[in-house]
């Protein structure tokens, strides 16, 4: 069973975690051309089904957020071994992310798992073989990562069914 996701996509990694998402597993590949796997979860999993007034909800945060720069350079690893980049500054993500929340509270990031909802951008698993050191050398020149948060997106998950539902541009 799948779910849905609200996501600001980071096209600039795009090649690299499209990648790695084959790697572990290829059914997460969407075929959609408009998705972007690369992204930095705003609020997920998100609804299973979003009516007009949810996607009017949706919209109008979005609108309410002015585009913003950050920059993804800081490699770490969450303790369940997920490599993952960190970006500067977290606090537009954690800000949209708390509107998010608040306007859809049956929704908790990450289904309330986590005390500390840390934004990051996912970029593989930890193995032997695969460290932070490892990631950062696969990565090259792709880091330090200058992006630019432009839109919000709802996605949804699922084996072989992943792709784009829905986007908001930023500011409106």
């Amino acid at each position: 069973m799948g779910h849905s996701v609200l996501q600001v996509p980071v096209p600039p990694l795009e090649r690299f975690v499209r990648e790695r998402t084959a790697f572990h597993d290829a059914s997460y590949v969407s075929d959609d051309p408009a998705f972007v796997h690369a992204h930095v979860t705003a609020l997920g999993p998100f609804l299973d089904e979003v009516g007009a007034q949810d996607a009017t909800l949706v919209g109008a945060i979005a609108a309410s957020v002015a585009p913003f720069d950050f920059v993804l350079d800081r490699i770490d690893t969450f303790p369940n071994g997920i490599i993952h980049l960190v970006p500067d500054p977290d606090g537009p993500f954690r800000d949209l992310t708390r509107r998010l929340w608040e306007a859809f509270p049956r929704c908790p990031p990450y289904a309330g798992q986590f005390a500390d909802v840390r934004p990051h951008l996912t970029l593989d698993a930890r193995t032997d073989e695969v460290t932070e050191e490892s990631t950062r050398t696969t990565l090259g020149g792709l880091v330090p990562a200058r992006c630019r948060a432009e839109r919000l997106d709802l996605t949804w998950w699922e084996s072989d069914g992943c792709r784009l539902l829905r986007s908001w541009p930023l500011g409106g």
